[in-house]
């Protein structure tokens, strides 16, 4: 008999009169929320505008969903190619099924279509926002807890979860892998804010960051994962996929710090005359230019206005002359007299 475990909830859905609640969805969304406002905050502290995150973000988020729909789709295709099975299916995103990797790709994508229109460097948007990005997936693994799936190999452990009968599962208690996933990152980004400022990353480092520390809990959490899947010499197709990508952000790290050192000094060009916002350098140059006439012109009238002081000083002088003349000749003519 099992003393302690996690219970599962009895359904996924909570009905709020015709509208139905779904908890997988409610966990994307909050997720969503939470990702924009700390990007947000990071973003204005790198001295970009508020609500440039925002507003890329509804180019990234829908680009995401499409791509982490795409991946699982593709990567699990017998759930819904199969004999048997109803391809309708696939378009069913409310009952699970969006795969990180494709959502971070696609979603960069999109991301990169929002920064090119606004004239930022996508390196700089995804370092102000990849802590946000791993908290959004803690809070999206819930929604794995909601629809009982993907779970881990059966244990009696007291954290256990609990699974119900139901349609491709078999009752019992098992490894809580979105549980482990969830913590793994918030401790992914609680890793990538205190290197951020201990080492000023930029120029895409934080993201890569993320993505290698992310990857190195995924590897070992997708082992434990008992949900059918492809396999590739012995190992889940994910876990090959988590591998591969850690090494790709650990050597774009590394050749990153050597030919870009530092991180950028402006991440948004602001409009010209905004208090508070963040200049451009032509408007920097301009306004460098404007002082600088500004100090010449100060300059000229400096120089005019001494000139005119010394012609009023010789007009002065000459006017004391021509006095002292006048009395010596009325003095002259007054001793004739």
């Amino acid at each position: 008999m099992d003393l302690a475990y996690i219970p599962s909830p009895s359904t996924g859905v909570i009905d709020l009169g015709p509208i139905p609640l779904r908890g997988y969805a409610f966990c994307i969304i909050i997720g969503v929320f939470v990702a924009v406002w700390l990007g947000n905050k990071r973003w204005i502290a790198r001295g970009g505008r508020a609500g440039t995150v925002a507003d890329i973000a509804v180019w990234a988020v829908p680009f995401g969903l499409v791509g982490g729909r795409l991946y699982h789709v593709i990567t699990d295709y017998q759930l819904y190619f199969s004999d048997g099975e109803d391809w309708v299916d696939a378009f069913k995103i409310w009952q699970g099924g969006l795969g990180i990797w494709g959502a971070i790709a696609l979603g960069a994508v999109g991301a990169w279509i929002g920064c090119r229109r606004r004239g930022i460097p996508l390196p700089a948007w995804a370092d102000a926002l990849a802590p946000g990005i791993a908290v959004a997936q803690a809070c999206g693994r819930w929604g794995n807890w909601f629809n009982q799936e993907l779970y881990g190999r059966e244990t009696d452990v007291p954290w256990a979860l609990k699974i119900s009968e139901g349609p491709n599962r078999v009752a019992g208690t098992y490894h809580p892998t979105f549980l482990y996933e969830s913590l793994w990152c918030i401790g992914v980004a609680l890793l990538v804010i205190w290197a951020d400022r201990r080492f000023k990353l930029g120029h895409g480092r934080a993201f890569a960051l993320y993505v290698a520390s992310y990857c190195a809990g995924r590897a070992w959490i997708e082992y434990m994962r008992v949900d059918e899947a492809h396999h590739i010499l012995g190992l889940r197709l994910n876990v090959w996929t988590a591998l591969i990508v850690f090494v790709l952000a650990v050597v774009y790290m590394v050749i990153s710090a050597k030919v870009r050192p530092g991180r950028e000094e402006i991440v948004e060009p602001g409009e010209p005359g905004e208090p508070g916002e963040p200049k451009a350098p032509d408007a920097v140059e301009a306004e460098d230019a404007k002082s600088d006439d500004a100090k010449s012109d100060d300059a000229k009238s400096d120089d005019a206005e001494a000139g005119d002081a010394k012609s009023e000083g010789a007009k002065s002088e000459g006017a004391a002359v021509e006095s002292d003349a006048s009395k010596t000749e009325d003095a002259a003519e007054t001793a004739k007299g």
